[in-house]
């Protein structure tokens, strides 16, 4: 397949994904709280998605998501972030000086297990695109995966530095295209096609007001639920059915967004919060998965600038008393951002063996649905 044709179904796929009907479109509402516009990690105010969507042949099935925590150079303008280790059985590069550091200097790069050093790479270049980075000797990249070699030839190592420039370069603000597209194009979950996935919520007024919206690469299993319904249990589908069906291993990203005005230590508090959201699905967190969450805060009262005369700053962090609210903002944000990925995914191919990993079967998963009366 020539560059031609790469990109015209890139671009169908895109489309497609924007279409693609979401969990809410078919009555099923997770939580309490509302949602923002888009019901995406875009409705915190700067954050932008962008995907490039590598499909080829019959084995090239991956891709690169790029997130921006906002508009302007994130090198220069820093952002608090925490970072948490559900299960470490996976990468997530530039952990360590976040943890340290308490901050986020790049986009964050979501992209397939054997890429993620040309997803340093291309953030590298792009940090050194700009001008005033110029006399810039270090960058830290931040980028997460996911291993999508059963329906990619990720042994054959098809992203690019350029890709993931490209992502960087598409990133909007707005909706976002979900399901088999991006990061999530070759991923795999609870036994189904996977993918990309996306969700909010906006607090009340009295609450605080702010959004929390979140991000996810799912590939990853368990016994799927949604709602509290036991959907892997009703289709018979689920990990340890038998010796040879359904394995857990796998691995989930999670980005947490928030516009509240939160350090390091709140953030990590929230990022652990997400993984609570991926139980809630079902998600086990097996020994051969690997369950990252890094959150930020994209308020622009506490960015962090890279260079200052000040030896001081003074930041308005919120109180912990005042938290509760995102925390669980986060957890039904998170158990969304899963189920809408689910919902969203496409087909892509086959196995190895010839076996073809299918999407969630709609049409049942909404008649065990009513069966539970958790339509709306």
């Amino acid at each position: 397949m020539n560059r031609l044709l790469i990109i015209l179904f890139v671009a169908t796929s895109f489309s497609q994904a924007i279409s693609q009907k979401r969990a809410r479109d078919y009555g099923i509402k997770i939580g309490v709280l509302a949602s923002g516009a888009n019901n995406a990690i875009t409705d915190v105010k700067g954050v932008k998605v962008g995907h490039v969507t590598l499909i080829e042949g019959d084995n090239v099935r991956t891709g690169v998501t790029a997130i921006l925590p906002h508009n302007q150079n994130v090198f220069q303008n820093k952002v608090p972030a925490g970072v948490f280790v559900g299960n470490g059985f996976g990468k997530l590069a530039g952990t360590t000086q976040v943890e340290e550091l308490g901050n986020l200097e790049t986009p964050i790069i979501l992209t397939n297990t054997l890429s993620v050093a040309q997803g340093i790479e291309g953030v590298i270049d792009y940090t050194f695109s700009f001008d005033e980075n110029k006399e810039v000797r270090s960058v830290n990249a931040v980028v997460g995966e996911t291993n999508d070699g059963g329906l990619n030839d990720i042994r054959g190592r098809h992203v690019t530095k350029a890709h993931v420039l490209e992502a960087i370069s598409n990133a909007k603000s707005g909706r976002v295209a979900e399901g088999s597209v991006g990061a999530g194009t070759g991923t795999i979950c609870f036994g189904f096609k996977g993918g990309i996935g996306t969700a909010s919520r906006v607090l009340q007024k009295e609450l605080g007001g702010y959004t929390v919206g979140v991000l996810v690469q799912t590939n990853f299993g368990g016994v799927l639920e949604i709602d509290g319904v036991p959907i892997g249990v009703e289709l018979a589908q689920y990990s340890f059915r038998s010796q040879v069906e359904g394995s857990p291993d796998g691995s989930c990203m999670m980005v947490v967004a928030t516009d509240a005005p939160l350090d390091a230590r709140n953030l990590k508090r929230v990022a652990k919060r997400a993984m609570m959201g991926l139980a809630k699905t079902g998600g086990i967190a097996s020994n051969g998965s690997g369950d990252y969450v890094i959150a930020f805060s994209a308020n622009e009262s506490v960015r962090i600038p890279y260079n200052t005369t000040q030896s001081t700053g003074t930041f308005t962090f919120l109180h912990n008393d005042y938290i509760s609210p995102i925390f669980m903002a986060t957890i039904e944000a998170t158990e969304e951002a899963i189920i809408n990925s689910l919902f969203a995914a496409t087909e892509v191919g086959k196995l190895s063996n010839g076996d073809s990993v299918k999407s969630l079967p709609v049409e049942k998963v909404l008649d065990i649905m009513k069966k539970y009366n958790r339509l709306k």
